[in-house]
């Protein structure tokens, strides 16, 4: 039989009688089995009347919770902004083509990734209010006020239950979460978000999630239904936060800039070589480019200053950031000065920031790596950088003069993990050096 439930928690005093079939939200749900091919989704009202659309999208709108973002729309939504690099600007135009299929159909879960302000939300939004003019009924919440209103129901002037409460959120028939992972980390908040997001779910309810989080950090078991390909639409924006920032964040903090002109294109394995030389260029040349191609793991570049070190290194980022990879290319000492300069008080990036940065950045190549003449602090944030993307098996390429033996012992055992890093020496002079000869 058709039945049909109000998702706001806001919106309680509503009258919903003015129809006996919907009470007046003009769409129903079917209570059919699982395998019936109308479970789980909605269906006009068969008792709607035209000349109620009008009042019924005007209310749908005011229970949404979507008023504040009425004007975020797929028609507003920037898909290329000056200052951002080609596979940013990529990045806003996948999402942006996503999210509109997503909204055309929505069959699953669509979720958006990226860090604050970079248009999460504004697409969000913009599917919302999509839905809200096709006729559905839509409850977009943040994740810390979704928590907020089921703690509010242990109120003793609470005029709903949290049974009730409960119920109609997770029965939503459009739910938007936005910002998952800003919530407090309690065992209750990951408890009642993993019920309600287990049950929508199994259900299969047309659901949008935003996050600013590595995923790895939530809930192992909300982390395994975002990855269930089956189910997920997903899409990353790479882009930085529009609000703050005039220039790509990554293009700031990055130095890849300073070597746009090494490429696999030119690298040189041939000019003055002898006895062997060409030889070990060439493998350190297909090494790489092998790796660019398919980054898994870690590489590890050795060789003397001026061998090619960071010429291949640069030359792995080029490439990875024409195919749309977010990147991130800095020398140990930069690396390090970028840390300290979150303490100035001018800052306009957080240590705890930089330091997400560096370690969720999809790929991140470390240039000529010493820590002789590092503080203790300097050493204990680089190495958990560098630890927490060994254990999340993030893709990293590192470059040192020094031999293995010579590094940090706590990075040294890391790097000589056969199954996690690649090691490749280059033995060949300096490339000034095979310059001169004659």
């Amino acid at each position: 039989m058709p039945t049909s439930s109000n998702p706001n928690p806001d919106a309680l005093e509503i009258q919903r009688d003015d129809c006996p079939i919907c009470g007046g939200l003009g769409v129903v749900r079917y209570e059919v089995p699982i395998d019936d091919p109308r479970f789980g989704k909605l269906f006009k009202c068969p008792g709607d009347h035209p000349a109620l659309e009008d009042e019924r999208q005007e209310r749908f709108r005011k229970i949404s919770n979507l008023q504040a973002y009425e004007d975020k729309t797929f028609a507003n939504f920037e898909t290329e902004r000056p200052g951002l690099s080609i596979a940013e600007n990529r990045s806003l135009l996948l999402a942006y083509d996503v999210a509109r299929r997503f909204a055309s159909n929505p069959d699953g879960w669509l979720l958006l990734e990226g860090t604050y302000g970079c248009g999460k939300s504004h697409l969000a939004a913009a599917v919302g209010n999509a839905r809200l003019d096709a006729g559905d009924s839509v409850l977009f919440v943040t994740a810390p006020d979704l928590l907020d209103h089921l703690r509010s129901t242990y109120s003793a002037s609470s005029e709903i239950d949290y049974g009730e409460m409960f119920t109609r959120i997770r029965n939503a028939p459009f739910l938007i979460i936005d910002d998952l992972g800003a919530e407090s980390p309690s065992e209750w908040a990951q408890e009642k978000l993993f019920q309600l997001l287990n049950h929508r779910y199994s259900h299969r309810l047309p659901t949008i999630i935003t996050t600013n989080v590595d995923l790895d950090r939530l809930d192992g078991r909300v982390r395994s239904r975002l990855l269930d390909e089956a189910i997920i639409h997903r899409a990353k924006i790479m882009a930085p936060d529009y609000r703050t920032v005039t220039q790509s964040e990554q293009q700031q903090f990055s130095s890849l800039v300073l070597y746009h002109d090494m490429h696999f294109e030119n690298f040189d394995t041939q000019t003055n070589t002898v006895n062997g030389e060409r030889d070990n260029l060439d493998k350190a040349l297909r090494a790489a480019w092998d790796y660019a191609i398919k980054p898994q793991g870690w590489l590890i570049i050795l060789g003397e200053y001026g061998t090619g070190k960071t010429h291949l290194a640069a030359s792995i980022a080029h490439y990875r950031q024409q195919h749309g990879e977010d990147v991130l290319f800095l020398t140990t000492p930069d690396l390090l000065d970028y840390l300290r300069k979150t303490f100035n008080p001018d800052a306009t990036v957080t240590l705890a920031r930089r330091l997400q940065q560096l370690r969720n950045t999809h790929l991140l190549i470390l240039d000529d790596l010493d820590t002789d003449n590092a503080s203790s602090w300097a050493k204990e944030k680089l190495f958990q950088i560098l630890e927490h993307r060994y254990a999340a098996a993030k893709p990293t390429v590192i470059t040192t003069a020094k031999s293995i033996e010579d590094t940090n012992p706590r990075i040294r055992t890391r790097l000589l993990d056969k199954q996690r890093c690649s090691i490749f020496a280059l033995t060949v002079p300096d490339y000034a050096t095979r310059m001169n000869r004659r």
